[in-house]
């Protein structure tokens, strides 16, 4: 379990304890999660429609990213809103 922490803080830029702390945070604070297999099915005409360029962009990269990368940017976000 160790090498594994120090693999994935490692990659996060950050301290061991850095990274555990950050895991605990995300599972105390209830962050949203994403169902084990993302859906990747594609919007509707009408709902495509209504994103911009930006946010269709978005979208479309945030579901080329693994599950892993997914969380790991909800969970940024929500620290950066909170």
């Amino acid at each position: 379990m160790r090498d594994r922490i120090a693999e994935v803080a490692k990659q996060h830029h950050r301290s061991m304890n850095s990274e555990i702390i950050a895991r605990l945070e995300h599972s105390l604070l209830d962050l949203p999660s994403l169902p084990e297999q993302p859906s990747r099915q594609a919007l509707d005409a009408q709902r495509l429609e209504d994103l911009n360029h930006p946010e269709r962009e978005l979208l479309v990269r945030f579901r080329e990213m693994s599950r892993r990368q997914q969380n790991a940017l909800l969970a940024l976000l929500a620290s950066e809103l909170g």
